[in-house]
């Protein structure tokens, strides 16, 4: 998104503006250079696909994200800044080129999509409000899935990843506004009924994902540009945590990150149309941007779902130029941590 002063989405959301994503903040200064870094492996070249949404005149603004496969074959993207009234989760036939709109309401900045293992629905997490909400597959029966306070304060809720058995697990941005670790995750029973900090002190953790396994969660830390990795204990808990990579991302921060059949991780990059990928071990394999002069008016690419099964992957990208969709060939097989988020 456009680099802009920082404030709160709720703040935003009162105004009619929208100054900060569920993805990063804004900065200033021209793109970064791109060409991939020494030892940042081979640089994979995006294709666009078509180009979803423009700028709203309410916001100033569009910014895509938590791309997610339906049983159909469907792709939905969420546009955060999408006004009251305009679609805020659209439903895309990849292959035919068309969109449509899933979902509108009143209120929400959604920053993320995902279907549940558990009961089908999909789950959104809305930025300002601090609530999760889940619709019926075909985007309709809304319910107001979590709302209220964690452990004495109410999230920023931004990515979601879900364990096997349908539990939630949430990064929570706060702090991001006034620039403090102050960040957490969150984990939410499969009913809504329980939530629980697992870890707090964070620095404005964005993307969350398990690993190929499920042994563990990869948090990106947008203000710190890090990814940590938290070792689960089997039990809901956390077992150890440690910083795994640093990513170099000059002007550009860690967003959200998928995960591959093979464990790879794809970090999405804020402040640049590119995303950086890792394998499990912390090495960096390739560099995914978007090409050129079409990457002129691009300044993120959010977030990316490869196709359940196989390697096509569909990479949300953003700025004042509009909301696109960019494909490119991905390192592994789409699995669930590499569907939505």
């Amino acid at each position: 998104m456009r680099r802009l002063p920082i404030r709160s989405l709720t703040g935003l959301a009162t105004a009619g503006l929208l100054t900060l994503t569920g993805c990063g903040t804004e900065t200033a200064g021209p793109a970064a250079d791109p060409a991939a870094a020494p030892g940042a492996g081979r640089t994979v070249r995006a294709q666009q696909v078509m180009r979803l949404t423009e700028p709203h005149e309410a916001t100033g603004m569009t910014l895509l994200e938590g791309p997610t496969f339906d049983a159909d074959g469907n792709l939905l993207v969420v546009d955060v800044t999408a006004p009251a009234g305009e679609p805020k989760v659209l439903r895309v036939d990849v292959r035919r080129k068309t969109a449509r709109q899933a979902y509108t309401d009143d209120r929400g900045n959604y920053t993320s999509a995902q279907f549940s293992p558990h009961d089908g629905r999909v789950y959104l997490t809305d930025f300002s409000s601090g609530d999760v909400v889940s619709l019926a597959p075909d985007g309709g029966d809304p319910r107001t899935f979590f709302s209220g306070e964690v452990e004495g304060a109410r999230m920023n809720p931004d990515d979601i990843a879900f364990d096997e058995e349908g539990n939630l697990y949430v990064s929570d941005s706060r702090g991001m506004s006034e620039g403090e670790s102050k960040g957490r995750v969150v984990r939410i029973d499969r009913d809504g009924k329980e939530a629980t900090v697992l870890v707090a002190g964070l620095a404005a953790p964005n993307g969350i994902s398990f690993d190929e396994r499920y042994r563990g969660l990869w948090i990106s830390e947008l203000t710190e540009n890090r990814v940590s990795y938290l070792l689960l204990d089997g039990e809901g808990g956390v077992a150890s945590r440690h910083t795994a990579i640093r990513v170099d991302g000059g002007v550009a921060q860690t967003d959200s990150i998928a995960v591959d059949a093979d464990g790879n991780l794809y970090q999405a990059l804020h402040g640049r149309p590119a995303m950086a990928v890792y394998n499990r071990d912390g090495e960096r394999l390739a560099t995914v941007e978007v090409p050129g002069r079409a990457a002129d008016g691009l300044e993120s690419a959010t977030n990316v779902a490869i196709t359940p099964g196989g390697t096509k992957a569909y990479m949300t990208v953003s700025g004042p130029a509009g909301g696109y969709l960019y494909s490119f060939d991905a390192l592994g097989r789409g699995v669930r941590q590499s569907n939505g988020g």
